[in-house]
């Protein structure tokens, strides 16, 4: 069955739409809906064109959509930004002639204020005439006879000024009214800070001015990294929204920061790291408050600090603890961020397991970090103190030896040898006693110099056995420092362990670097250890150059295959006669 309401609107449509090239110029006028806004808000133009159109059965079914002309509109994107568009056509017989109007809409935003022109357009060969509109800067005054604004933004900050590399929170409001089916709110971006997203945004409803809007609000932590004057780029949102009666309406606002003042670092500040924060808490566990140690006791430290104002990545690493007489073996240290509403908190937490070797009162040294409290505008110390830990050999171990005995007194068989009688003809059996056991002892020498021989022989013509844990953890270690990780500290002395204890089979219990370049001593190695610290942990503000790890790479396979070569020399033995001594007597 034929729609016969439908039937007549789309064959009116089709024979508009196809008939387009036999029109004949008639008039192409621009009515904006406004000659005066404020930057901000959005025109609506309407363009209104009409033609003659001539209809025939040849082209009543050949549609295409596509090819509909339209007028030159581009010319106006000098001055504005075309939002939208749409357009609608109607058809009416004039004189026993058939007509076609056709009316387009655009949505224009101007780029700037001042006096702005909408230019002449064309449309097949009729042209409008220019209109002027007058964009002025502000907002529009909000007065009772008048109807709010569809929307605008707010900014607001929780400081006025900031140190360099403090933390500031901003806060970003768009009010709108109406049902919202399409936004677009800029973020906060500055080639000179770092900006992080504080949680997810909220929605909620507010009334102002008597009119009650939806809000979007987004907080952001802004670190400024230089002194001076702060200056955000415009806070932008584009949208369109459903106004309660069906209506599509455009939405577009924008709202700049004030000036932020940015301080540099105080001169009385004596910290090695620059710490700006609210506040910065450091606190210890694991160690016993009053309990005899013994050695061998396995002990785990565990250092926290937290700060509220600063991300994790700024937080100083922990000073390695040389105690003497205290192994320690670092675990990883772990790092934490969280994002609340009043910006974030970082966490740094270093677990350390430590094992006395020595008995006696051994000092585990004070820990001081200094910060600046943001909130008293004043340098503060997180402190853990000194402590003495008083570590006994395990009961039932012996004492060493002293070096000076006593003598012994004389017992009774020593009484009785002294007393024995001298055998006849004593005198001459010692003698052949003592040539006896010497004849022995050569025999018992050259079997075994034999057998060393032929060891050793044994040994030459082999390679040293590989360790594939050794060769894992340089490939690490070399790693860490090509891109000049703080993994590289860690991992040197694990490394060194391994190696050294598997070149020469001896333990060396290294538990920290600066052990390891005491006992390698080469000066190029410790020279590159020192610029990677550097690297590391150098106060913000002073001009770092790039991290080349090549250097100090080449310094660790360099003595990688000096460690190689001197075991191999520590187990070949001495030679049978020494430089300087000849067969003479």
């Amino acid at each position: 069955m034929v729609n016969r309401l439908a039937t007549p609107f789309f064959l009116t449509a089709m024979l508009f739409c196809l008939a387009w090239p036999a029109w004949a110029e008639n008039e192409l006028t621009v009515e904006p809906d406004r000659a005066q806004l404020y930057e901000g808000e959005v025109l609506t133009l309407n363009v209104r064109g009409s033609m003659k159109i001539d209809i025939n059965l040849g082209n009543l079914f050949d549609l295409d959509i596509s090819n509909l002309p339209s007028p030159d509109i581009e010319k106006v994107e000098e001055d504005f930004e075309i939002l939208g568009r749409n357009q609608r056509y109607s058809i009416r017989t004039v004189n026993n002639e058939m007509v076609g109007e056709i009316t387009w809409t655009f949505e224009l935003a101007p780029k700037t204020t001042g006096r702005l022109t909408i230019p002449a357009l064309t449309f097949q060969d009729a042209q409008s005439e220019p209109v002027d509109i007058n964009v002025m800067s502000g907002s529009p005054p909000q007065q009772d006879s008048e109807e709010p604004r569809d929307s605008f933004i707010e900014l607001s900050t929780d400081k006025d000024e900031v140190f360099v590399q403090e933390q500031l929170v901003l806060t970003i409001k768009l009010f709108f009214s109406g049902n919202l089916i399409r936004g677009e709110l800029s973020e906060p971006e500055h080639p000179n800070a770092i900006i992080e997203t504080l949680g997810k945004q909220r929605e909620y409803s507010r009334y102002r001015d008597g009119a009650r809007f939806r809000v979007v609000e987004r907080r952001y932590a802004i670190y400024p990294q230089q002194p001076g004057e702060f200056t955000l780029n415009t806070i932008r949102f584009e949208g369109r929204a459903r106004t309660p009666d069906g209506q599509l309406k455009f939405l577009r606002d924008s709202e700049d920061l004030f000036d932020i003042p940015v301080k540099a670092i105080p001169a009385s500040f004596s910290g090695d790291t620059w710490l700006p924060a609210r506040s910065l808490e450091l606190t210890e566990s694991g160690l016993p408050e009053n309990q005899t140690l013994t050695t061998g006791q396995n002990l785990t430290r565990t250092l926290a600090l937290k700060a509220e104002g600063l991300p994790a990545e700024t937080l100083p690493p922990f000073t390695e603890m040389d105690v003497p007489g205290i192994r320690t073996y670092p675990e990883t240290p772990e790092r934490n961020t969280d994002a609340t509403g009043d910006g974030l908190t970082s966490s740094l937490t270093q677990t350390t397991a430590m094992v006395p070797v020595q008995p006696g009162n051994l000092i585990v040294p004070e820990i001081r970090i200094a910060w600046w409290d943001t909130e008293a505008d004043e340098e503060k110390y997180a402190v853990i103190p000194a402590r003495t830990l008083a570590v006994k050999a395990p009961p039932g171990q012996a004492p060493a030896p002293s070096p000076r005995q006593d003598k012994k007194p004389d017992t009774g068989a020593d009484t009785a040898q002294q007393a024995a009688p001298a055998m006849p003809g004593s005198s001459g059996f010692w003698p052949w006693l003592s040539l006896i056991l010497a004849l022995a002892w050569l025999v018992t020498a050259g079997l075994w110099w034999r057998t060393r021989g032929k060891k050793d022989a044994g040994q030459r013509g082999q390679p040293l056995a590989t360790d594939e844990g050794e060769k894992v953890l340089f490939e690490q270690l070399c790693k860490a420092a090509t891109t000049g990780s703080s993994n590289t500290l860690r991992l040197l002395p694990q490394w060194a362990n391994r190696h050294f204890s598997h070149r020469s089979g001896i333990d060396h219990p290294f538990d920290s670097v600066a052990e390891v370049t005491a006992h390698v001593g080469d000066a190029r190695l410790s020279e590159q250890l020192e610029a990677l610290q550097r690297h590391l942990f150098g106060k913000p503000g002073q001009e770092q150059e790039p991290w080349h790890g090549s250097a100090l790479v080449a310094a660790l396979r360099r003595v990688r295959g000096d460690r190689a070569s001197l075991a191999s020399q520590a187990d070949s033995l001495p030679p049978l006669y020494p430089e300087g001594l000849t067969g003479h007597s």
